[in-house]
């Protein structure tokens, strides 16, 4: 089915999701995502070293700490190398009696939605699974793999979440792009996102508010993160 088809006349209903992604515990956390989710609880979008970030993956824990989150899945671009080191240095501060967040797998991964580059957020997989090989080699691949479709079911098949990262920074608007990602059975999009760029990460009221909505009118899981690059987890 053309994801195109949501945009116009007779519009087919969604994709259901796998049986398996209807039970995924990562499902309950996504449900009670809001506008104050991030940054001080809950951060399913960030970057380190490893693709361009400016932190190192324990540099990113301390701050994770620090803030007290709750749960955390840092989304390379194309790669899952931050996902093992962060995992051992959090098991290290369990040790010693630190309160360390809920550590998701993650990766941001690009690929073609109604013929639009747009950015795949793959949340709470298989860590190492091979259906998600083509998406660890520090670039998106060419050909079949770079169609969403494709995309979303290599995503499943590891075991994860797909989630249209920040719907309002594309050539095509979140309107066309949401029911388009609905129809080819995403999991979700990133309902809160500070495209205002701020020092201090916050949600742009207006045009998140509405993402929301529609992901909602959709039966779309929330997702919210704040996409650092820099030096502050807080931060853009």
């Amino acid at each position: 089915m053309r994801a195109g088809a949501a945009c116009g006349l007779n519009v087919k209903p969604p994709l259901a999701p796998p049986e398996a992604m209807a039970s995924h515990p990562l499902r309950a956390v996504l449900e009670q995502v809001e506008a104050s989710s991030c940054p001080g609880r809950l951060n399913f979008h960030c970057h380190t070293i490893h693709s361009d970030g400016s932190l190192r993956p324990e540099q990113l824990g301390q701050q994770a700490l620090a803030l007290g989150l709750e749960h955390l899945a840092v989304t390379d671009h194309h790669s899952t190398a931050a996902f093992a080191p962060l995992q051992g240095w959090f098991a290290e501060q369990a040790q010693v009696g630190a309160r360390v967040p809920q550590l998701w797998s993650g990766m941001e991964i690009s690929c073609l939605l109604e013929s639009c580059l747009v950015h795949v957020l793959a949340l709470g997989f298989e860590p190492g699974h091979g259906a998600l090989e083509p998406y660890r080699q520090g670039q998106a691949p060419i050909g079949p793999e770079l169609q969403a479709a494709t995309v979303v079911e290599r995503i499943h098949a590891a075991g994860g979440l797909a989630l249209l990262a920040h719907p309002g920074r594309y050539r095509l608007s979140f309107q066309r792009l949401i029911p388009a990602a609905a129809a080819l059975g995403f999991d979700g999009g990133e309902a809160y996102y500070d495209y205002a760029m701020q020092p201090r990460w916050q949600p742009t009221p207006v045009v998140c508010d509405a993402i929301a909505r529609l992901l909602d009118d959709h039966a779309l899981l929330r997702s919210c993160g704040t996409d650092t690059h820099g030096l502050e987890l807080c931060g853009r």
